[in-house]
C-alpha cells in the first residue's frame, strides 16, 4: 500500500491552547509537560545539580547545597552543647552535621532524640529552647546547623576587587543571610543580623557603587513590618545593607531624617529627630541616586522613636545626588540638622513624589536608562526631568496592564517581561502588550490562596534562551484522607518561555526563587557525587560543567539551592527525608517537611541509611506517591516490585533525600493532512527522529478522531494492539542494526494502522518507565517526525 509522507520538522511552535487541537499548526502541542522546544526539537526539561563542590561522599553531598551556619565546635571528646539562633528554633526537618555524621530532627520534644548516621552515643534537640546536645562524635570538628527554612532570595554581590565572572552569591531564607563559600564549597551564614518575615516576604536587593571605587554596597529589603499602617514594632525589618559582604548593618551610618534606622548593640533604633523610612518594596540605583518605591515610613512620634507606620504604596522617594550615606542625603526641601553646629547640613536634592493613582507599586525594572514602574493595573515611567526642585516625574505608559508579582519581572535589552493577573506582558517603554496569547488561560491557574501571586518569580536563562517563572498552580491536586490536609503553599509549576521562537511549556517542580551563580568550579568525576557512569548523559564540554560559568540557580522550600542544569537529565536531590516507616499494608510512610507532592508523583529515595547498615535501603528505588497525609507526610510504594518495601528493613537512621522524578507527557495536535479535502486519515506508522541514548525509551499512545480513549488500552483489551508502542531512543539490540551504535540520531518507527477524523499522538513515560531509573533519568529529544498516511473515505459518506 502506497503512503503519503509528511515531515514535521523543525519543531518550533510549542504549547498552544488558544485554538481547538485540530486548528493549531502541525508542530504545535496541546500539552507540553516536562519537555520544551529548543532550537527546532523537543527536549527534556532541565535537571538539577548540587551547588556544593566539596562533599566528600554521596550521603553528605546534599548538605553542601543547603543553607547552613556553624554553631560551634566539638571538644576533644567529640561532645557539643549549644543553642541554635533565634527565631528558627524547633522544627521537624531541621538537621545538623559533624564531619560526615548527619543528625536529623524527626520529632519534637524537650528534648527529643535525633536520628544519627554515625556512632555518637547521644544526640538530642530541644525544639522549644533550641538546645543541642551531642556526645561521642568527631573531636574538634565544626558543628553545622541547617534551619530548613524556605529560600526567599538569591542574588550576586558586585563586590569591589573581585574578578570578572566570580561575583559572590548570596541567599536569604526567612530569617538569615548566607553566602556561598568558594573555599569551603558550601553555603554559610553571613553576618549575625536576623529578619522576621514569613514565607511570603521575598528579598529585593540592589547593588550600589559608592563614591570611592573600593566601596560597593548591597541593599536588601524583605518589605516586612508588623503593622504597615499602625504602631511600629521592634520586629519590623528595616532596610539592611553591607559594604564588605560579611557585616550587615540594620540602618544607615547616621540617623538621618528619612533614612534607615541605625543599630545600637544589635538592636534596631529609630532616629530620634523625626520621621524615617522603615522599608521599601523596591530599591533601585538611578541617576546616581538611591530610589525607594512603595515605602513604609514611621513618624518617629512614639516612645524610643517607634511611632506610627504609614504605607505609601504609590510613592517614589530618592536620595540626593551622590552617596545615600551622606549626612544630608535624605533631607527634603527646607530641612536641615537639628543641631547647634554652625556647619549643619542642609537639603541638597532629596525628595519624594506620589504617583497620581491609588494603585500600589508592584515591580520595577530598567530599559536602558529608563526606569519602568509596574503598578497593579497600569504601567508608568519614573522620568528623570533634571529639575533642581523636583528631579523625577511620573508618566503613564499604559492604563490597563500592570504587574501582579514583584519578582516576576525579567529584563531584556529592548523590553521587560512581567506577570499580571491578565497575562504575561511585555513593555518596550512606549507600550505594553500581552505575549502569552498562545496560552491565554494559563495565567488564570495561578493559585491566589496562601499569597500565591506573590510567589511568582522569574529569571532569564541565557544558555538555553528561555525565561522561567515558578508559580503555585491552582490545578494542583491533593487527594488525602488525613484531617490535617491543607492547601499547598509553595510553587509546584514552572512556566517556560522560549523568547527566540515564542514557544511555551510547563515543568513540574517546587522552586521558591531563582538567581545567578558564578562560583562553580570545573566539574571532575569525583565531584559528581550524584551521578554514576551509566547515568551520565551530559558532555564534558558542556558550559554547565565549566568553572565560573554564569548559572541559573534555584532555591526550594527546605533551604536547598541547586543549579538549573539543562544538560543534566535528572532532578536534584533536594528534599530531606525525616523518617521512613513500614506501613502495616506494606507501603512506606515517609516524612518530608513541606514536600509539595501530590498523588501520582514519583520520587526516588537516595542516600538513605538503615541500622544495621548491612540491611541498607535500596537507594535509587523510585516510588509512586499513593496518598498525601498533609504537608509533611506521604505514603508511597514501588510499582516495579510491590514487595520492594521489604528492602527497607531495619530502622531508618537518616541521610535520605527524595528526588522528584518528572514524568514527560505531551500531546500533538489532532493530525490529518487531508482535512482540507474533507477526508479521514489512515496512519500506518510514524518515524521518529530521536537523539540516541544508552537505555532510554518512551511510550507513544494515540487517540483517534476527537475521542479521549487510549488506543493502547483499547488495543490491549481487544487483543488488536500492534507491538508495544514503546519508542526506543536507545539503539536496537539486534545485530542487524549495529551501525546505530555509532550514530548521534536514529530513526525508529511506531506502528498505528488506525484511521479516523484525526490522529493525536500522546507521548509519555508509563508508570513502569517512570519507575525505572535508567529510563526516567535518561535524556530525551525528538528532532522530527514523518507520518506515513493515506486518505480514506469522506466524513459525509
Amino acid at each position: 500500500m502506497a503512503f503519503d509522507r509528511f515531515l514535521i520538522a523543525p519543531i518550533i511552535t510549542g504549547l498552544q491552547t488558544d485554538l481547538r487541537p485540530w486548528l493549531i499548526p502541525d508542530d504545535a502541542f496541546t500539552s507540553l509537560n516536562n519537555v520544551y522546544i529548543f532550537r527546532g526539537r523537543v527536549r527534556k526539561r532541565f535537571g538539577g545539580t548540587l551547588t556544593g563542590n566539596g562533599a566528600p561522599n554521596s550521603v553528605i553531598a546534599p548538605f553542601y547545597s543547603r543553607l547552613s551556619m556553624q554553631i560551634g565546635t566539638t571538644n576533644g571528646s567529640g561532645n557539643f552543647s549549644g543553642v541554635v539562633p533565634l527565631p528558627s528554633v524547633g522544627a521537624i526537618g531541621q538537621a545538623f552535621t559533624i564531619a560526615n555524621e548527619i543528625f536529623t530532627v524527626y520529632e519534637v520534644g524537650s528534648p527529643a532524640d535525633m536520628l544519627d548516621t554515625g556512632s555518637s552515643t547521644m544526640a538530642t534537640y530541644d525544639t522549644t529552647s533550641g538546645a543541642v546536645d551531642i556526645t561521642g562524635s568527631t573531636p574538634l570538628t565544626a558543628v553545622y546547623y541547617y534551619p530548613g527554612l524556605p529560600v526567599m532570595g538569591l542574588t550576586t554581590y558586585d563586590q569591589a576587587g573581585v574578578s570578572v565572572n566570580d561575583q559572590p552569591a548570596y541567599a536569604f531564607d526567612t530569617h538569615f543571610a548566607y553566602t556561598f563559600s568558594s573555599a569551603n564549597g558550601f553555603w554559610l551564614r553571613s553576618g549575625t543580623l536576623e529578619w522576621h518575615g514569613g514565607n511570603g516576604n521575598f528579598f529585593w536587593t540592589c547593588n550600589w557603587r559608592g563614591v570611592l571605587p573600593n566601596i560597593r554596597a548591597l541593599f536588601v529589603s524583605n518589605y516586612y513590618v508588623v503593622n504597615p499602617n499602625g504602631l511600629g514594632a521592634a520586629t519590623d525589618d528595616f532596610i539592611k545593607w553591607t559594604i564588605d559582604g560579611t557585616n550587615w548593618i540594620d540602618g544607615g551610618l547616621v540617623a538621618n531624617r528619612f533614612y534607615f534606622a541605625p543599630t545600637i548593640a544589635g538592636v534596631p533604633q529609630p532616629p530620634q529627630t523625626g520621621p524615617y523610612v522603615v522599608t521599601a518594596r523596591i530599591i533601585a540605583a538611578f541617576k546616581n541616586r538611591l530610589v525607594l518605591l512603595n515605602t513604609i515610613e514611621n513618624d518617629g512620634s512614639g516612645a524610643g522613636g517607634f511611632g506610627n507606620n504609614t504605607q505609601y504604596v504609590n510613592r517614589a522617594r530618592w536620595s540626593s545626588y551622590g552617596s545615600p550615606f551622606a549626612q544630608n542625603a535624605w533631607y527634603e526641601l527646607n530641612q536641615s540638622d537639628n543641631m547647634a553646629d554652625p556647619n549643619k547640613s542642609f537639603w541638597s536634592g532629596a525628595a519624594y513624589l506620589d504617583a497620581p493613582t491609588d494603585e500600589a507599586i508592584i515591580s520595577a525594572e530598567f530599559i536602558k536608562d529608563r526606569l519602568i514602574v509596574f503598578f497593579e493595573r497600569s504601567t508608568w515611567e519614573l522620568v528623570y526631568v533634571q529639575n533642581q526642585s523636583q528631579t523625577f516625574a511620573w508618566q503613564k505608559i499604559n492604563t490597563e496592564l500592570g504587574s501582579e508579582a514583584t519578582f516576576s519581572t525579567v529584563p531584556f535589552d529592548r523590553h521587560i517581561l512581567t506577570m499580571s493577573n491578565t497575562g504575561v506582558h511585555a513593555c518596550n517603554g512606549a507600550n505594553v502588550e500581552r505575549i502569552d496569547t498562545k496560552i491565554p488561560d494559563e495565567v488564570f491557574t495561578i493559585r491566589n490562596k496562601n499569597q500565591g501571586v506573590t510567589r511568582v518569580v522569574g529569571i532569564r536563562d541565557f544558555y538555553t534562551e528561555l525565561v522561567y517563572w515558578t508559580f503555585p498552580s491552582d490545578n494542583q491536586r491533593m487527594f488525602c484522607t488525613d484531617v490535617s490536609c491543607v492547601d499547598p503553599t509553595f510553587p509546584n509549576k514552572v512556566l517556560v518561555y522560549n523568547y527566540r521562537t515564542g514557544s511555551w511549556a510547563l515543568f513540574d517542580d517546587s522552586i521558591t526563587c531563582f538567581g545567578y551563580f558564578n562560583q562553580q568550579i570545573d566539574a571532575t568525576w569525583a565531584s559528581l557525587n550524584d551521578t554514576t557512569w551509566a547515568q551520565a548523559n551530559f558532555s564534558w564540554d558542556s558550559a554547565t560543567e565549566q568553572v565560573q560559568n554564569r548559572q541559573v540557580i534555584a532555591g526550594n522550600q527546605q533551604g536547598y539551592v541547586f543549579i538549573v542544569d539543562s544538560d543534566n537529565a535528572r532532578n536534584a536531590r533536594v528534599l530531606q527525608i525525616n523518617n521512613i516507616l513500614n506501613n502495616v499494608l506494606g507501603y512506606l510512610e515517609i516524612s518530608i517537611t513541606n514536600h509539595n507532592l501530590m498523588v501520582g508523583d514519583f520520587i526516588a529515595i537516595e542516600s538513605a541509611l538503615n541500622s544495621p547498615i548491612t540491611v541498607g535501603i535500596a537507594n535509587a528505588t523510585i516510588l509512586q506517591v499513593l496518598n498525601v497525609d498533609g504537608v509533611d507526610d506521604i505514603t508511597a510504594w514501588c510499582l516495579l516490585n510491590p514487595d520492594n518495601y521489604t528492602q527497607f528493613n531495619g530502622t531508618y537512621i537518616g541521610g535520605g533525600v527524595a528526588t522528584l522524578v518528572s514524568n514527560i507527557n505531551f500531546q500533538s495536535k489532532q493530525l490529518n493532512p487531508y482535512v482540507s479535502q474533507g477526508r479521514d486519515v489512515y496512519v500506518g506508522k510514524v518515524d521518529f527522529c530521536v537523539i540516541k541514548t544508552s537505555q532510554g525509551e518512551i511510550t507513544v499512545d494515540y487517540l483517534t478522531s476527537s475521542s479521549n480513549l487510549s488506543m493502547i488500552d483499547e488495543g490491549t483489551a481487544t487483543g488488536t494492539i500492534m507491538g508495544t508502542n514503546v519508542l526506543q531512543t536507545a539503539p536496537y539490540a539486534d545485530p542487524y542494526y549495529a551501525f546505530e551504535q555509532t550514530q548521534v540520531r536514529i530513526w525508529h518507527p511506531i506502528y498505528f494502522q488506525s484511521q479516523g477524523e484525526f490522529i493525536q499522538l500522546d507521548i509519555y513515560f508509563s508508570p513502569t518507565e517512570n519507575s525505572t531509573a535508567a529510563i526516567a533519568w535518561s535524556d530525551f529529544q525528538i528532532e522530527g517526525m514523518v507520518l506515513h498516511t493515506s486518505p480514506t473515505s469522506s466524513r459525509l459518506q
